[in-house]
Protein backbone atom coordinates (compact mmCIF):
# COMPACT_ATOMS: atom_id res chain seq x y z
CA UNK A 1 0.00 0.00 0.00
CA UNK A 2 2.52 2.63 0.75
CA UNK A 3 4.17 1.89 -2.57
CA UNK A 4 1.13 2.20 -4.58
CA UNK A 5 0.70 5.17 -2.71
CA UNK A 6 4.46 6.66 -3.39
CA UNK A 7 3.80 5.84 -7.29
CA UNK A 8 1.01 8.11 -7.05
CA UNK A 9 2.46 11.23 -5.38
CA UNK A 10 5.52 10.99 -8.06
CA UNK A 11 3.30 10.71 -10.73
CA UNK A 12 1.31 13.51 -9.48
CA UNK A 13 4.30 15.95 -9.11
CA UNK A 14 5.52 15.32 -11.95
CA UNK A 15 1.75 15.73 -13.54
CA UNK A 16 1.65 19.49 -12.30
CA UNK A 17 5.57 20.24 -13.53
CA UNK A 18 4.84 19.49 -16.94
CA UNK A 19 1.28 21.54 -16.27
CA UNK A 20 3.09 24.60 -15.05
CA UNK A 21 5.98 24.69 -17.63
CA UNK A 22 2.95 23.94 -20.66
CA UNK A 23 1.33 26.74 -19.06
CA UNK A 24 3.91 28.89 -19.20
CA UNK A 25 6.09 28.66 -21.93
CA UNK A 26 3.12 27.33 -24.49
CA UNK A 27 -0.50 27.99 -23.04
CA UNK A 28 -1.84 27.77 -26.61
CA UNK A 29 -1.58 24.14 -26.43
CA UNK A 30 -3.76 23.49 -23.13
CA UNK A 31 -7.44 22.37 -24.55
CA UNK A 32 -8.96 25.21 -22.38
CA UNK A 33 -6.92 27.86 -24.76
CA UNK A 34 -8.48 28.36 -28.49
CA UNK A 35 -5.20 27.37 -30.76
CA UNK A 36 -3.81 29.87 -32.46
CA UNK A 37 -4.90 32.77 -30.11
CA UNK A 38 -2.07 34.85 -29.13
CA UNK A 39 -1.58 37.33 -26.41
CA UNK A 40 -1.30 40.63 -27.94
CA UNK A 41 0.60 43.37 -25.85
CA UNK A 42 -0.50 47.16 -27.30
CA UNK A 43 2.36 49.33 -27.30
CA UNK A 44 2.27 53.20 -27.49
CA UNK A 45 2.83 55.53 -29.92
CA UNK A 46 4.34 58.45 -30.50
CA UNK A 47 0.82 60.00 -31.66
CA UNK A 48 -0.39 58.95 -28.54
CA UNK A 49 2.47 60.41 -26.74
CA UNK A 50 2.13 63.97 -28.48
CA UNK A 51 -1.47 63.76 -27.47
CA UNK A 52 -0.77 62.75 -23.65
CA UNK A 53 -3.02 64.89 -21.69
CA UNK A 54 -0.25 65.30 -18.88
CA UNK A 55 2.93 66.67 -21.26
CA UNK A 56 3.85 69.59 -22.13
CA UNK A 57 5.67 68.49 -25.62
CA UNK A 58 4.10 70.56 -28.27
CA UNK A 59 4.38 73.89 -26.02
CA UNK A 60 7.51 73.02 -25.46
CA UNK A 61 8.84 72.20 -28.94
CA UNK A 62 6.91 75.41 -30.33
CA UNK A 63 8.90 77.48 -27.49
CA UNK A 64 12.09 75.78 -27.65
CA UNK A 65 13.49 76.55 -31.39
CA UNK A 66 13.01 80.19 -30.48
CA UNK A 67 15.12 80.46 -27.62
CA UNK A 68 18.43 80.88 -27.99
CA UNK A 69 22.11 80.96 -25.89
CA UNK A 70 23.51 84.58 -25.59
CA UNK A 71 27.89 84.10 -24.81
CA UNK A 72 29.52 87.66 -24.18
CA UNK A 73 33.02 88.47 -23.75
CA UNK A 74 34.69 91.01 -22.12
CA UNK A 75 38.07 92.35 -21.09
CA UNK A 76 39.18 93.37 -18.22
CA UNK A 77 41.77 94.92 -17.03
CA UNK A 78 43.71 92.75 -13.77
CA UNK A 79 46.53 93.97 -11.51
CA UNK A 80 48.60 91.12 -10.82
CA UNK A 81 48.64 90.59 -7.06
CA UNK A 82 51.31 88.66 -5.04
CA UNK A 83 53.19 89.43 -1.90
CA UNK A 84 56.25 90.23 -3.34
CA UNK A 85 54.76 93.11 -4.62
CA UNK A 86 54.79 94.93 -1.10
CA UNK A 87 58.33 94.10 -0.28
CA UNK A 88 60.60 97.09 -0.74
CA UNK A 89 63.58 94.96 -2.01
CA UNK A 90 61.26 93.82 -5.22
CA UNK A 91 59.60 97.62 -5.76
CA UNK A 92 63.20 98.75 -5.45
CA UNK A 93 64.55 97.01 -8.26
CA UNK A 94 61.31 95.79 -10.20
CA UNK A 95 59.18 99.07 -9.37
CA UNK A 96 56.45 99.75 -7.45
CA UNK A 97 53.62 98.19 -9.70
CA UNK A 98 53.49 95.82 -12.75
CA UNK A 99 51.60 96.88 -15.13
CA UNK A 100 47.93 95.52 -15.55
CA UNK A 101 47.07 92.67 -18.08
CA UNK A 102 43.91 91.69 -20.07
CA UNK A 103 41.94 88.86 -19.29
CA UNK A 104 38.99 87.97 -21.41
CA UNK A 105 35.29 87.43 -19.18
CA UNK A 106 32.91 85.25 -20.19
CA UNK A 107 29.03 85.50 -19.62
CA UNK A 108 26.48 83.51 -20.36
CA UNK A 109 22.32 83.94 -20.61
CA UNK A 110 19.59 83.20 -22.60
CA UNK A 111 17.32 85.39 -24.90
CA UNK A 112 14.33 84.77 -27.56
CA UNK A 113 13.42 85.72 -30.61
CA UNK A 114 10.84 87.85 -31.13
CA UNK A 115 10.82 89.14 -35.02
CA UNK A 116 11.84 87.21 -38.25
CA UNK A 117 13.83 90.38 -38.83
CA UNK A 118 16.01 88.73 -35.89
CA UNK A 119 15.14 91.21 -32.95
CA UNK A 120 15.93 89.25 -29.96
CA UNK A 121 14.75 90.07 -26.51
CA UNK A 122 16.80 89.62 -23.45
CA UNK A 123 18.05 90.87 -19.94
CA UNK A 124 20.49 93.47 -19.71
CA UNK A 125 22.47 92.44 -17.10
CA UNK A 126 23.22 89.19 -19.73
CA UNK A 127 24.82 91.91 -22.06
CA UNK A 128 25.93 95.03 -19.85
CA UNK A 129 29.51 96.31 -20.44
CA UNK A 130 30.36 93.00 -23.22
CA UNK A 131 32.48 93.47 -25.69
CA UNK A 132 31.43 90.66 -27.88
CA UNK A 133 27.60 89.52 -27.74
CA UNK A 134 27.48 85.56 -29.57
CA UNK A 135 23.95 83.79 -30.13
CA UNK A 136 23.70 80.69 -30.53
CA UNK A 137 20.76 78.72 -31.82
CA UNK A 138 18.85 75.69 -31.29
CA UNK A 139 19.58 74.29 -34.22
CA UNK A 140 23.79 74.78 -34.09
CA UNK A 141 24.14 78.10 -36.02
CA UNK A 142 26.01 80.81 -33.83
CA UNK A 143 26.42 84.60 -35.24
CA UNK A 144 26.93 87.93 -33.64
CA UNK A 145 24.27 89.82 -32.46
CA UNK A 146 24.36 93.75 -32.28
CA UNK A 147 23.28 95.74 -29.45
CA UNK A 148 19.93 97.82 -30.41
CA UNK A 149 19.54 99.34 -27.27
CA UNK A 150 18.66 98.30 -23.49
CA UNK A 151 16.59 99.79 -20.45
CA UNK A 152 18.58 99.96 -17.36
CA UNK A 153 15.24 100.38 -15.33
CA UNK A 154 13.73 97.29 -16.47
CA UNK A 155 16.82 95.25 -17.35
CA UNK A 156 15.84 94.83 -20.70
CA UNK A 157 17.74 94.70 -23.89
CA UNK A 158 17.31 94.20 -27.62
CA UNK A 159 19.43 91.97 -30.11
CA UNK A 160 19.51 91.72 -33.46
CA UNK A 161 20.83 89.06 -35.79
CA UNK A 162 21.23 88.61 -39.10
CA UNK A 163 20.27 85.48 -40.09
CA UNK A 164 17.54 83.84 -42.66
CA UNK A 165 14.26 81.02 -41.63
CA UNK A 166 14.45 82.28 -37.63
CA UNK A 167 12.02 80.87 -35.49
CA UNK A 168 10.02 83.16 -34.24
CA UNK A 169 8.19 82.94 -30.68
CA UNK A 170 3.95 84.00 -30.62
CA UNK A 171 3.56 86.49 -27.88
CA UNK A 172 0.27 85.28 -25.36
CA UNK A 173 -1.60 87.39 -23.27
CA UNK A 174 -0.10 88.44 -20.17
CA UNK A 175 -2.16 90.18 -18.82
CA UNK A 176 -4.86 87.87 -18.69
CA UNK A 177 -2.73 85.16 -16.75
CA UNK A 178 -3.80 84.22 -13.80
CA UNK A 179 -2.64 82.95 -10.37
CA UNK A 180 -2.26 79.08 -10.34
CA UNK A 181 -1.61 79.12 -14.12
CA UNK A 182 0.81 76.39 -15.41
CA UNK A 183 3.73 77.97 -17.20
CA UNK A 184 7.05 76.85 -18.42
CA UNK A 185 10.48 78.31 -18.43
CA UNK A 186 12.87 77.80 -21.33
CA UNK A 187 16.26 78.40 -21.15
CA UNK A 188 20.51 77.67 -20.91
CA UNK A 189 20.26 76.65 -16.81
CA UNK A 190 24.15 76.61 -15.87
CA UNK A 191 25.17 76.11 -19.16
CA UNK A 192 24.35 72.53 -19.14
CA UNK A 193 22.41 73.34 -22.34
CA UNK A 194 18.73 74.25 -23.63
CA UNK A 195 16.26 73.16 -20.86
CA UNK A 196 12.47 73.10 -19.85
CA UNK A 197 11.22 73.47 -16.14
CA UNK A 198 7.19 73.32 -15.34
CA UNK A 199 5.75 75.32 -12.41
CA UNK A 200 2.50 77.39 -11.71
CA UNK A 201 2.18 81.68 -11.46
CA UNK A 202 2.47 82.06 -7.86
CA UNK A 203 1.76 86.07 -8.10
CA UNK A 204 1.07 88.27 -10.18
CA UNK A 205 2.08 92.52 -10.28
CA UNK A 206 4.48 91.75 -7.71
CA UNK A 207 6.55 94.75 -6.63
CA UNK A 208 9.18 96.06 -4.17
CA UNK A 209 11.70 93.20 -5.07
CA UNK A 210 14.40 95.75 -5.24
CA UNK A 211 15.76 94.63 -8.82
CA UNK A 212 14.42 97.33 -11.05
CA UNK A 213 13.38 100.78 -10.40
CA UNK A 214 10.22 99.41 -12.02
CA UNK A 215 8.76 96.18 -11.13
CA UNK A 216 5.54 94.56 -12.08
CA UNK A 217 6.96 90.79 -12.26
CA UNK A 218 5.15 87.99 -12.56
CA UNK A 219 6.21 84.99 -10.01
CA UNK A 220 6.63 81.80 -10.39
CA UNK A 221 7.73 78.20 -8.72
CA UNK A 222 9.36 76.89 -12.11
CA UNK A 223 12.52 76.70 -11.85
CA UNK A 224 14.90 79.37 -12.65
CA UNK A 225 18.57 79.50 -12.35
CA UNK A 226 21.80 81.39 -13.61
CA UNK A 227 21.99 81.30 -17.27
CA UNK A 228 17.87 81.66 -17.38
CA UNK A 229 18.26 85.17 -17.20
CA UNK A 230 16.34 86.51 -20.81
CA UNK A 231 14.07 83.30 -21.35
CA UNK A 232 11.09 82.67 -22.42
CA UNK A 233 8.15 82.16 -19.55
CA UNK A 234 5.45 80.62 -21.75
CA UNK A 235 1.46 79.49 -21.34
CA UNK A 236 0.82 75.81 -22.05
CA UNK A 237 0.60 76.69 -25.68
CA UNK A 238 4.26 77.67 -25.80
CA UNK A 239 3.45 81.19 -26.03
CA UNK A 240 6.04 84.01 -24.78
CA UNK A 241 4.38 85.76 -21.27
CA UNK A 242 6.96 87.05 -19.82
CA UNK A 243 10.90 87.39 -20.13
CA UNK A 244 12.93 85.67 -17.06
CA UNK A 245 14.62 88.21 -15.19
CA UNK A 246 15.55 87.09 -11.30
CA UNK A 247 15.13 84.60 -8.52
CA UNK A 248 14.85 85.18 -5.18
CA UNK A 249 18.03 82.84 -3.30
CA UNK A 250 20.30 82.19 -0.54
CA UNK A 251 22.40 79.73 -2.19
CA UNK A 252 22.52 80.67 -6.43
CA UNK A 253 20.03 78.46 -6.98
CA UNK A 254 16.39 77.88 -7.60
CA UNK A 255 14.27 78.42 -4.36
CA UNK A 256 10.95 77.99 -6.21
CA UNK A 257 10.45 82.23 -6.36
CA UNK A 258 11.22 83.66 -9.67
CA UNK A 259 10.48 86.58 -11.38
CA UNK A 260 9.66 87.59 -14.59
CA UNK A 261 8.42 90.93 -16.73
CA UNK A 262 5.36 90.24 -18.26
CA UNK A 263 5.57 89.99 -21.97
CA UNK A 264 2.67 92.87 -22.88
CA UNK A 265 5.14 95.22 -20.56
CA UNK A 266 8.39 94.08 -22.37
CA UNK A 267 6.77 94.66 -25.92
CA UNK A 268 6.06 97.94 -25.21
CA UNK A 269 9.54 99.06 -24.21
CA UNK A 270 10.95 96.99 -27.04
CA UNK A 271 9.42 98.43 -29.24
CA UNK A 272 10.32 102.21 -28.05
CA UNK A 273 14.04 101.14 -27.83
CA UNK A 274 13.99 99.55 -31.69
CA UNK A 275 12.08 102.82 -32.79
CA UNK A 276 14.34 105.81 -30.89
CA UNK A 277 17.13 104.11 -28.86
CA UNK A 278 15.66 104.35 -25.50
CA UNK A 279 12.64 104.50 -23.45
CA UNK A 280 10.61 107.58 -23.08
CA UNK A 281 8.85 107.79 -19.62
CA UNK A 282 6.45 110.47 -18.05
CA UNK A 283 8.25 112.09 -14.91
CA UNK A 284 6.55 114.46 -12.29
CA UNK A 285 9.84 115.28 -10.67
CA UNK A 286 8.71 114.13 -7.26
CA UNK A 287 10.49 111.37 -4.79
CA UNK A 288 7.92 109.03 -3.18
CA UNK A 289 7.40 106.75 -0.03
CA UNK A 290 5.09 104.37 0.55
CA UNK A 291 2.11 105.48 3.57
CA UNK A 292 1.86 103.44 6.34
CA UNK A 293 -0.43 102.90 9.76
CA UNK A 294 2.31 105.51 11.12
CA UNK A 295 2.30 108.34 8.73
CA UNK A 296 -1.77 107.34 8.28
CA UNK A 297 -2.08 108.25 11.89
CA UNK A 298 0.57 111.16 12.17
CA UNK A 299 -1.97 113.12 9.18
CA UNK A 300 -5.28 111.89 11.24
CA UNK A 301 -6.13 109.79 8.69
CA UNK A 302 -8.13 106.33 8.30
CA UNK A 303 -6.75 105.01 5.53
CA UNK A 304 -2.80 104.10 4.39
CA UNK A 305 -3.46 104.10 1.28
CA UNK A 306 -1.48 106.42 -1.30
CA UNK A 307 1.87 108.02 -1.80
CA UNK A 308 3.59 110.29 0.46
CA UNK A 309 5.57 113.16 -1.68
CA UNK A 310 8.99 113.56 0.15
CA UNK A 311 10.35 116.02 -2.02
CA UNK A 312 9.69 118.24 -5.10
CA UNK A 313 12.39 118.56 -7.78
CA UNK A 314 12.89 122.64 -8.00
CA UNK A 315 11.23 124.13 -11.18
CA UNK A 316 9.53 120.49 -12.25
CA UNK A 317 6.58 119.58 -13.58
CA UNK A 318 5.16 119.19 -9.99
CA UNK A 319 6.69 122.13 -8.62
CA UNK A 320 5.12 124.14 -11.37
CA UNK A 321 1.64 123.10 -10.53
CA UNK A 322 1.85 123.65 -6.69
CA UNK A 323 2.46 120.36 -4.95
CA UNK A 324 3.95 120.27 -1.99
CA UNK A 325 6.11 118.01 0.09
CA UNK A 326 3.99 116.34 2.04
CA UNK A 327 1.10 115.91 -0.21
CA UNK A 328 -0.55 112.29 -0.25
CA UNK A 329 -1.50 111.82 -4.05
CA UNK A 330 -4.05 109.03 -3.79
CA UNK A 331 -5.37 109.13 -7.47
CA UNK A 332 -4.30 110.17 -11.22
CA UNK A 333 -7.22 110.66 -13.75
CA UNK A 334 -9.44 109.26 -11.14
CA UNK A 335 -7.27 106.03 -10.65
CA UNK A 336 -6.83 105.24 -7.16
CA UNK A 337 -3.16 104.65 -5.97
CA UNK A 338 -2.04 101.94 -3.85
CA UNK A 339 1.40 102.74 -2.81
CA UNK A 340 4.58 104.23 -4.53
CA UNK A 341 5.81 101.89 -6.79
CA UNK A 342 2.15 101.88 -8.12
CA UNK A 343 2.13 105.59 -8.86
CA UNK A 344 5.70 105.17 -10.40
CA UNK A 345 4.42 102.43 -12.81
CA UNK A 346 1.23 105.08 -13.68
CA UNK A 347 2.93 107.89 -14.11
CA UNK A 348 5.82 106.28 -16.23
CA UNK A 349 2.71 105.28 -18.22
CA UNK A 350 2.08 109.10 -18.94
CA UNK A 351 2.74 110.36 -22.63
CA UNK A 352 5.14 113.26 -21.82
CA UNK A 353 3.61 117.11 -22.65
CA UNK A 354 0.48 115.70 -21.78
CA UNK A 355 -1.51 117.34 -18.94
CA UNK A 356 -3.28 114.94 -16.25
CA UNK A 357 -5.28 115.71 -12.82
CA UNK A 358 -3.83 114.45 -10.00
CA UNK A 359 -5.88 114.11 -6.42
CA UNK A 360 -4.10 114.46 -3.28
CA UNK A 361 -4.30 114.92 0.47
CA UNK A 362 -3.58 117.97 1.67
CA UNK A 363 -4.44 118.86 5.47
CA UNK A 364 -7.25 116.30 5.79
CA UNK A 365 -8.51 117.53 2.13
CA UNK A 366 -9.18 116.03 -0.97
CA UNK A 367 -7.76 118.74 -3.99
CA UNK A 368 -7.66 117.65 -7.58
CA UNK A 369 -4.19 119.09 -9.60
CA UNK A 370 -3.52 119.61 -13.13
CA UNK A 371 0.07 118.77 -13.90
CA UNK A 372 1.75 118.82 -17.12
CA UNK A 373 3.99 115.74 -17.70
CA UNK A 374 7.19 115.97 -18.20
CA UNK A 375 10.00 113.42 -19.80
CA UNK A 376 11.84 111.40 -17.00
CA UNK A 377 15.23 111.84 -17.01
CA UNK A 378 17.70 109.22 -18.41
CA UNK A 379 18.95 107.08 -15.84
CA UNK A 380 22.67 105.79 -15.99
Amino acid sequence: MYRLWLIFAQTATILLAIFFVVSTLRPELLPWTPRGELVTIKETTSSYIESRPDSYYEAASRAMPSVVNIFTRQAVKETPQHPLLNDPIFQRFFGEQLEPRLRRRSNLGSGVIVSSNGYILTNLHVIEAADEVEVALSDGRKVEAAVIGSDPETDLAVLKIELEDLPTIIFGQSDQAKVGDVVLAVGNPFGVGQSVTMGIIGALGRTKVGINTFEDFIQTDAAINPGNSGGALTDTDGNLIGINTAIYSRSGGSLGIGFAIPIHIAKEIMEQIIQSGRVIRGWLGVSMQDMNKELADSFNLDSVTGALIASVLKDGPSDKAGIKPGDIMIAIEGEPVENSSELLNKVAALPPGETVTVTIIRSKKKKNIQIKVGVRPKQL
